[in-house]
């Protein structure tokens, strides 16, 4: 009976010194996108992601205190469930409604075709759309991007 106390005292100070696992908030970021956009993960860094969702869409993820997700395209026509794909993405992160999020990055692309680069403020994130590239192949790019309420 001895010989196992000083085993179980080893254990448990080890048990100790390792403290609770730390946890994973881009991990659990990364799950609720692909559960709320059924998008594919590629990719993952400590802090980042990038995921395939269907008819040639990109996402990517960027994890930290403020959060950012982006849809990205390369072609035209948009595919027709692009902006619904972003508001989902932008509602997993954000936790606002996808609707909302969808309707302001249709806005933000539309002027973006005579800008290149349209911002719409959409309260406590902004959301954000680009167009670069070629009128063959342009590449369409929007992002939800928390901001910071302590300024």
């Amino acid at each position: 009976m001895r010989a196992r106390f000083p085993t179980l005292t080893a254990t448990l100070g080890l048990l100790a010194l390792a403290g609770p696992a730390a946890a994973d908030s881009c991990g659990d970021l990364i799950d609720r996108v692909v559960a709320e956009t059924q998008a594919t993960l590629v990719k993952r860094t400590a802090d980042f992601a990038e995921f395939s969702a269907p008819d040639g869409i990109g996402m990517t993820l960027a994890c930290g205190e403020l959060s950012a997700t982006g849809v990205q395209f390369r072609g035209t026509p948009l595919p027709a469930g692009y902006f619904e794909l972003f508001g989902r993405a932008g509602h997993a992160v954000t936790g606002l409604a996808a609707d909302e999020l969808a309707q302001a990055a249709r806005t933000a692309r539309t002027a973006a075709a005579t800008t290149r680069h349209s911002n719409v403020d959409a309260g406590k994130v902004l959301v954000t759309c680009s167009l670069s590239g070629t009128r063959e192949a342009p590449v369409t790019a929007c992002a939800v991007i928390e901001r910071d309420e302590r300024r």
